[in-house]
C-alpha cells in the first residue's frame, strides 16, 4: 500500500489521516504536498471550520522513513533539502492556516511526527501514546520546526533534554509542560479531538483567525506593536456581523449562530 494523506469530512471538520501502514505512517513528500493542498482547499471552504490531523490505525506517525533517508544519502544533498522544504511548507501552512488545527495522537508520534503535532494549535493524546524527538537517536538534528516550537514553549534546558536525549515522553508529562491540551483513554483521541473541533466550530471563525494570528506573532512582537495589532483586530471584529450576533445572543441568554 502506498503512503497517502486521506481526507474526509465530519460535520464542519476536515479530518486528515496519515496513512502509510507499511512504515508506521511515516511521512514523505507525497503527504507533504497533499497536506498543503488540503489546507488550501479547507481555507477557501466556508463549510470547513476546523481540521483534525490523525494517524491511521493505532499510531500517529513514526516520523521520517529511515529507508528513504538511507537512499537519499546516496543522492546529492539537494534531494533531501527539497524533501525537507516540502515538510516545512506543510508546517508553515498549518501555522498560518486561519482555522484551528488539532492533532489527535494515538501510539507513537516520533521525530517529524512529533514536529507535526507541535505545529498544530491543539494536541489531544491517548494516555498510552508515546512522544519522542528521535532525531539524535539516529545521529540527526531536528526538522519540521521542532526546535522552534519547543523553544517557544519551554525553557532552554527542557528543550535540550527533549532534543538531545531523544527519550520517550508520556502525554501526562507533556500536559504538565503545557504542550498537550487533553489526555484521553486509549482509542479515544480522535473522538475527543472531534468534540473539541465541534466546540470550536460553534465560535466566530473571524475571531478564531484573529486569535491564531495574534498568538503566532506575539513571541516576536514588542508590547507596543502587539497592543496596536490587538486594537486593530478588536475593532475589525467588533464591526463584523458576528459580533452583533454574539453580543445580542449573550444579552438575550441565547446561543449565537455565526457565519
Amino acid at each position: 500500500m502506498t503512503a497517502e494523506l486521506q481526507s474526509t469530512t465530519q460535520g464542519q471538520t476536515m479530518v486528515l489521516t496519515l496513512s502509510n501502514p507499511e512504515h508506521r505512517n511515516a511521512l514523505g513528500p507525497e503527504m507533504y504536498a497533499a497536506g498543503v493542498e488540503a489546507l488550501s482547499v479547507a481555507e477557501s471552504s466556508a463549510d470547513v471550520r476546523s481540521v483534525v490531523i490523525t494517524g491511521a490505525g493505532s499510531i500517529f506517525s513514526a516520523g521520517g522513513n529511515l529507508q528513504r533517508l538511507l537512499g537519499n544519502r546516496q543522492q546529492p544533498p539537494e534531494v533531501q533539502a527539497r524533501s525537507i522544504e516540502g515538510l516545512h511548507s506543510w508546517i508553515e501552512s498549518i501555522r498560518t492556516f486561519p482555522k484551528p488545527v488539532i492533532a489527535a495522537v494515538e501510539g507513537a508520534a516520533a521525530g517529524a511526527g512529533f514536529s507535526l503535532a507541535l505545529a498544530c494549535d491543539f494536541i489531544v493524546a491517548a494516555d498510552d501514546a508515546v512522544f519522542v524527538m528521535a532525531y539524535s537517536n539516529v545521529a540527526l538534528s531536528p526538522d519540521g520546526g521542532a526546535s522552534w516550537s519547543l523553544a517557544q514553549a519551554l525553557p532552554r534546558q527542557l528543550v535540550n533534554e527533549l532534543l538531545m536525549c531523544g527519550e520517550r515522553i508520556a502525554p501526562a508529562r507533556l500536559q504538565v509542560l503545557g504542550l498537550v491540551n487533553q489526555v484521553t483513554a486509549p482509542g479515544s483521541a480522535l473522538p475527543a479531538a472531534l468534540a473539541l473541533a465541534e466546540k470550536l466550530n460553534g465560535r466566530a471563525p473571524n475571531v478564531l483567525a484573529s486569535i491564531k494570528e495574534l498568538v503566532g506573532d506575539a513571541a516576536t512582537a514588542t508590547l507596543d506593536t502587539q497592543l496596536a495589532v490587538e486594537r486593530d483586530h478588536f475593532v475589525r471584529n467588533l464591526h463584523h456581523p458576528n459580533a452583533g450576533a454574539g453580543i445580542e445572543a449573550f444579552l438575550a441568554r441565547q446561543s449565537a449562530r455565526y457565519e
